[in-house]
């Protein structure tokens, strides 16, 4: 994501209301209680519409993203099949942000932005949701902190999960504590609130309209992040707000199986299928998650087998190809699993994905161990090895394997 935009933000009863603000000194001390966290000095804050924030997000996505970054990161997408060919990625994440912005910490200018529409008297939450940002601004460096993932996707959206499940777990208790109760007592409580979270509701068809994917990865840090800090807190107490930070996880698997996290369990990165370079330009290598991986499931089988297989996951990795001189881009793709049992069943999944994911699809090989044939943009090329599943995608033809 390009900026921590609250999913559970709200906003105020009527335009240019600023009443909201006096809560703002109460409200940061309230959560500097409960984390132990420094309070080191006022927040600014900034009252703004819903045309400024569309504006605002279109800036914001041109000083994180270069148009060429937004393009192979959108390439990778529909490689993978999780969003159509003519889908507008930039457009998309704009809109989506807009459509939820009701109010977020810009931990670049270091201000919290309330929004002046009225969708919904959730004021008081969205409200310290976002000064937990900012609270966590204050000790850790919210920038660098995602700063330092960027090179890695899964690692990437594991620390936003981070960020935003802090500050979704905070908003949480202190509405539990005005109600003489705590999260922290209450573990039954922290899965119903997560769960409330994944569904936007009539209230937000852009995002109900939006690819699985988008949707997804959205909410993730949310409400798995949630999740994620609550099993720490209640392994380590007031210390959980700070280590999450200090010793962060490094991967989705980690967020969704927290007992990783502790256990040190590190992802593994197999190797790429072997491919000629000659007229190509790599353009990314990046890394598939056990999230990006439950979600490729569950789009092209069902939900039930992505949450059976995905947490067999060890490690994935992808690279992205191209030859401007044929208009073409190639699909480096691996990935490891637990043991070869899981792999073979991941191979039968991925060819489900295949067959699914384009128009028209021709298979010319398919054994225990290799599927291949001619799809929308190319020759592909699948294998089972050992406990490794790889694929080559978009070739122009066989020989160049």
């Amino acid at each position: 994501m390009l900026l921590c935009v609250a999913w559970c933000a709200a906003a105020w009863a009527q335009k240019g209301d600023r009443a909201i603000f006096d809560e703002v000194g109460t409200d940061l001390r309230e959560l500097a209680e409960i984390t132990g966290l420094k309070l080191r000095h006022k927040v600014p804050y900034h009252l703004i519409s819903k045309d400024e924030v569309n504006r605002y997000l279109k800036d914001r996505v041109g000083e994180v993203s270069t148009p060429e970054e937004v393009r192979i990161e959108e390439l990778g997408l529909k490689k993978f099949g999780f969003v159509p060919q003519d889908f507008d990625l930039a457009k998309s994440t704009v809109d989506l942000l807009t459509e939820q912005a009701a109010a977020f910490y810009d931990y670049h200018k270091k201000r919290l932005y309330i929004t002046d529409w009225a969708p919904s008297g959730m004021r008081e939450a969205a409200l310290v949701h976002e000064l937990a940002h900012a609270l966590a601004d204050q000790n850790f460096h919210l920038e660098r902190f995602i700063r330092q993932g960027r090179d890695d996707d899964d690692l990437s959206m594991a620390r936003m999960a981070v960020m935003e499940g802090q500050a979704t777990w905070l908003m949480s208790e202190a509405e539990e504590r005005r109600a003489g109760q705590s999260l922290k007592d209450n573990e039954a409580a922290v899965e119903l609130m997560s769960k409330a979270m994944e569904s936007g509701g009539d209230e937000y068809p852009v995002f109900e309209s939006a690819p699985l994917y988008l949707r997804r990865t959205l909410v993730f840090p949310y409400t798995q992040g949630m999740l994620f800090q609550n099993a720490v807190v209640q392994k380590l107490d007031e210390a959980a707000f700070a280590e999450v930070f200090r010793q962060p996880p490094v991967s989705t698997q980690q967020i969704l199986h927290p007992e990783k996290y502790f256990a040190h369990v590190a992802p593994t990165k197999p190797a790429l299928p072997e491919f000629s370079h000659h007229g190509y330009k790599r353009l990314a290598v990046g890394t598939m998650g056990e999230l990006d991986h439950a979600i490729l499931i569950e789009q092209f089988r069902n939900e039930r087998e992505a949450w059976r297989i995905a947490p067999h996951w060890r490690g994935g990795v992808y690279g992205l190809e191209e030859s401007k001189a044929e208009h073409r881009v190639v699909l480096e793709y691996a990935v490891e699993w637990e043991d070869t049992e899981w792999a073979r069943q991941f191979f039968e999944a991925y060819q489900d994905a295949l067959r699914k994911k384009w128009r028209k699809i021709e298979v010319q090989s398919s054994s225990d161990s290799t599927f291949a044939g001619m799809g929308d943009d190319g020759y592909f090329l699948v294998r089972l090895e050992g406990a490794v599943v790889r694929s080559l995608e978009g070739l122009r033809d066989p020989a160049l394997n």
